[in-house]
């Protein structure tokens, strides 16, 4: 079982002041030890490292020469942005334009869950981890 990695369990990990981060940092050390296959897309590393720089910048090099060496990064198709895009101008109040991008990553590739601490993802069908 493959696991996807949204930019709010990204964030968690690399923010120690957050008040999970010692249940996310524990909860990837068990699935790194069960050699669990994470995946993510190239809109969650920018849109977390957007984050970090303009709120905790020294995590920078952390997520970039750590963390996201044991994500594997996949690129979103034309069809996948279009797709969200279309949604997101649907219903505009709704999960942001790279959430929505994610819920296509992952039905394209069957996951059904995801390490996220946002729950747009539950809304969505999806089952979030850690609970």
């Amino acid at each position: 079982m493959t696991l996807f990695v949204d930019t709010s369990a990204l964030y968690v990990l690399l923010n120690a002041a957050d008040p999970a981060h010692a249940s996310a940092t524990r909860y990837l050390v068990g699935l790194h030890d069960r050699r669990v296959p994470l995946v993510t897309h190239e809109f969650v590393e920018v849109e977390t490292s957007a984050l970090l720089q303009r709120r905790h910048a020294e995590a920078l090099h952390v997520l970039h020469r750590r963390l996201l060496l044991v994500v594997e990064v996949v690129s979103v198709t034309r069809e996948e942005r279009d797709r969200a895009t279309a949604a997101l101008l649907a219903a505009p109040r709704g999960p942001s334009l790279v959430d929505r991008i994610s819920f296509e990553v992952m039905r394209r590739d069957g996951l059904t869950e995801a390490f996220a601490f946002d729950r747009h993802f539950a809304d969505e069908g999806f089952t979030t981890v850690p609970v």
